[in-house]
């Protein structure tokens, strides 16, 4: 069996990988049957050398590979037909700007593995970089404060090393930081990683309640759940089952944490038919004090209202002008700073790189030598001989262009 990782061709250029070389070493230490090749690239966060020094072949052609590994979408001009492909395909909540590419996966009868689709048998994610999204996406929020503020200026993620680079860059500036007060979405991947940085870089955790109710003298955060943010429209106790089964029968309660909260980093996760969370009616009200938005999750035009774009590592910040709805200059006085960059954990490859692929190496990996025992494999996959597989037939009428 051979297996190849393949050149990222998405621009902006990504630089993760889904396996490192020691990584690729260590499996096919395991697996005496296994070749794993990586396909000649100048823009991965390990180079070409570092592959060939750790035993991988670097080759111009990976035609001959029976499964090909990326991390963002691949054009379809680079498509080899009859393959089997793990790549993020961003089509399974029916993005329309890739109705084009899994059109083009039925048509090359490739099998289309998406890292978002693999799970246990409960539904829980295997592989995902939500983790390093939260990292990231917190010090790029702290940084656009500053930024705004003109408190501070500090390096963008990308122009340091790693994650205790970020750290240690965020210690030196929290003496700068008035008593502000942070909320924080989501209590998954994203919103945990988002809280180890705002931990580590000495910020005060309270509860929801002081939060909204208290004044300090230091900086502060609180990270909230969906039951603090939505209500059920009958006033019943909230409960967590009913609400993500029927979402509709709840609406938005954000609006407390706007009258009292300086930035919001919204790290949770959206689910369809949800209430949406900070609307326009929250940012137009005279008593909105947000003035910094932080949207990790970047889920655009949906439930965080300043989201209108997704920004990028090179542009990062840009203002929402709360009356027009649209964008302006950030540093406007009366404008919300917005970070709002859609592939947050490209700014630490390396890091992300190395948690993704050691995911990838305990989850995916023995399943094509255990007859795919757990049924990993077999829940995974989205396409097979030109049709949809039975678990994701909901995307036909998307295919048809019927929606």
């Amino acid at each position: 069996m051979k297996i190849a990782l393949i050149k990222e061709r998405k621009n902006p250029p990504d630089r993760r990988v889904v396996l490192t070389p020691e990584q690729a070493r260590e499996i096919m230490n395991k697996y005496p049957n296994l070749e794993i090749v990586a396909e000649k690239s100048d823009i991965r966060a390990y180079t070409d050398d570092e592959y060939r020094q750790a035993g991988v072949k670097v080759v111009d052609d990976v035609s001959d590979a029976d499964v090909l590994l990326g991390v963002k979408e691949v054009p379809i001009d680079a498509l080899i037909p009859d393959k089997k492909y793990f790549f993020f395909s961003h089509t399974i909540k029916k993005q329309p700007y890739n109705r084009n590419l899994l059109r083009a996966i039925l048509d090359k009868n490739i099998e289309l593995y998406d890292h978002e689709t693999i799970t246990d048998k409960n539904g829980m994610r295997l592989v995902a970089f939500g983790y390093y999204a939260g990292v990231v996406g917190a010090y790029n929020t702290i940084r656009t404060y500053g930024k705004k503020t003109g408190l501070f200026d500090i390096p963008r993620a990308i122009e340091l090393k790693d994650k205790a680079a970020l750290i240690e860059t965020l210690k030196k500036i929290k003496p700068l930081l008035p008593p502000v007060k942070i909320v924080l979405t989501g209590k998954g991947r994203v919103g945990n990683g988002a809280k180890e940085i705002l931990d580590a870089m000495g910020l005060k955790q309270v509860s929801p309640e002081d939060f909204l109710h208290k004044t300090f003298d230091q900086p502060v955060y609180t990270q909230i759940d969906v039951d603090w943010y939505n209500k059920h429209k009958e006033g019943k106790t909230f409960d967590f089952q009913e609400f993500f089964k029927h979402p509709e029968r709840f609406e938005g309660d954000f609006e407390k944490f706007t009258k009292v909260a300086d930035i919001y980093i919204a790290g949770h996760f959206y689910g369809q038919g949800a209430p949406y969370i900070y609307t326009k009616d929250h940012v137009q009200a005279p008593d909105n004090k947000i003035k910094v938005v932080g949207d990790i999750s970047c889920d655009i035009n949906g439930p965080v209202v300043t989201t209108i774009k997704a920004s990028t590592i090179d542009n990062p910040i840009y203002g929402y002008d709360p009356n027009t709805g649209q964008e302006t200059d950030y540093k406007t006085k009366h404008a919300i700073a917005c970070m709002t960059v859609d592939n947050l954990p490209n700014e630490i490859a390396r890091d992300a790189s190395e948690g993704f692929g050691k995911s990838f190496e305990k989850h995916i990996i023995p399943s094509f030598f255990n007859n795919d025992k757990d049924g990993v494999l077999q829940r995974a996959q989205m396409t097979r001989n030109g049709k949809l597989t039975e678990r994701f037939k909901y995307l036909q009428d998307y295919v048809d262009g019927k929606e």
